[in-house]
């Protein structure tokens, strides 16, 4: 896939790796509108990997080190689901194991699995709040002006 700012194709990158075999990479970078660096890593990497170097490489890292590991992310979703608690209460849960993950890490799983709203838990909609009127620090606790 070619960002909207790449000066080569695939077919492009091929016919500067042909024209390259017979005349000098500088003068056939000045005709293809590229710098004398970009043709040459071109070139390069066609004389290593032949045909299949001149395709497009994904960006995305071959690794992630720092990754969560799955079976962490496996227990930040059952927490969520059996006992619908917070970000930071699941964090506080896995910090008291022994697995220091940070709020911000749990709420991005969270979202990433699409439980990141209470009510998307249950799938009546109904969500795990008090009702209204019976928390104890509803309009009938409110002391009044006279």
């Amino acid at each position: 896939m070619l960002h909207r700012n790449a000066p080569l194709s695939v077919e492009g990158r091929h016919r500067l790796v042909q024209r390259c075999k017979t005349r000098p990479i500088a003068h056939v970078a000045a005709e293809m509108g590229i710098s004398r660096q970009c043709a040459s890593k071109w070139v390069n990497r066609y004389r290593r990997f032949g045909e299949a170097g001149l395709a497009d490489r994904p960006s995305a890292p071959r690794r992630q080190p720092t990754a969560t590991p799955a079976e962490v992310v496996v227990r930040i979703e059952r927490l969520r689901r059996e006992r619908k608690w917070s970000a930071r209460r699941i964090a506080l849960e896995l910090a008291a194991e022994g697995t220091a993950v940070s709020v911000r890490t749990v709420g991005r799983h969270l979202a990433h699995l699409g439980l990141n709203r209470r009510r998307f838990l249950d799938p009546t909609g109904r969500t795990t709040a008090h009702p209204a009127g019976s928390s104890p620090a509803g309009p009938a606790t409110w002391s009044t002006w006279t």
